[in-house]
């Protein structure tokens, strides 16, 4: 297990990397974090520096289909920007505290506001593909958490407060973003389970009866690091496929991606949004 002293000297070692990157240049203070599909996004970064995961020490490598692996610096809408293209998860093999790593990483260079995608499945039969959905609150099924150890005091709190852990601010910006480019953003809650297999229909239901809007394998370790070191967080799940437990259809990697590409357009509309919305 890693002491909170590796651990801090860890990221400042990377810290530095990155810093000499960007020389006279200040680092954003908004972090995106893109998931499956979704890594079109960083198409709209302008005036990028790209610094590929692996030049950057101790960082974790990203090998999921579809994650280019690189972090992005530049503007969005005329806002200075940063942005994760790729993460790693718990089915690649990865601890949680190796993926909470970044999430640090974003917040001792500077970054204090969040946003975190995903691609998930929905639980709520009413939800269609490629339609986007804003979490108010999770369930976290990992069974793990990115805090178990020695506390990192230089970091955060030994026990974080969870009960606001997705900003209602940015979420109400969110919605005015939404209504102002004409998207159809739903409200739930989303449930992390560990992968790589999808849900059987018995555990979609247990997951609709528990409360569960929407189903994935990402997103809660990296939620609770940023709680942790007092990170502002909004989160948005790409609505793949639909989970309906009478009627389960397979949803192929082609298909789950090919879906999160037509969500992600609605994404950038919504983030598009809440950059300018943004005091």
């Amino acid at each position: 297990m890693h002491t909170p002293d590796l651990i801090m000297t860890q990221l400042e070692e990377a810290a530095q990397m990155v810093r000499t990157r960007l020389g006279d240049n200040s680092f954003p203070s908004f972090a995106i974090v893109l998931g499956t599909g979704l890594g079109g996004i960083a198409d709209s970064i302008q005036d990028p520096v790209r610094i590929p995961y692996t030049e950057i020490p101790h960082f974790p490598q990203s090998v999921a289909p579809s994650h280019a692996g690189q972090l992005i610096i530049g503007t969005l809408s005329g806002q200075p920007v940063v942005v994760m293209q790729g993460r790693i998860h718990i089915y690649d093999g990865a601890t949680v505290q190796q993926i909470a790593f970044p999430i640090r990483l974003l917040r001792i260079l500077g970054a204090n506001t969040l946003f975190i995608t995903n691609a998930a499945g929905g639980l709520d039969p009413t939800f269609q593909p490629g339609e986007i959905m804003a979490i108010r609150d999770h369930i976290n099924l990992m069974g793990q958490n990115p805090l178990t150890g020695p506390n990192v005091d230089a970091l955060g709190l030994r026990f974080p407060d969870m009960t606001r852990v997705y900003d209602p601010e940015l979420l109400e910006l969110a919605h005015q973003a939404a209504l102002e480019a004409r998207v159809n953003l739903h409200r739930g809650i989303y449930v992390g389970v560990p992968g790589p297999s999808m849900e059987t229909p018995a555990e979609t239901r247990m997951l609709r009866m528990m409360g569960a809007d929407a189903v994935g394998m990402s997103t809660i370790p990296e939620v609770i690091a940023a709680v942790h070191c007092n990170m502002r967080l909004l989160a948005i799940s790409a609505i793949t496929n639909v989970n309906r437990p009478d009627c389960m259809e397979p949803a192929p990697l082609e298909t789950i991606i090919a879906n999160a590409g037509a969500a992600g357009v609605k994404i950038i509309r919504i983030l598009d949004g809440v950059l300018k919305l943004l005091p």
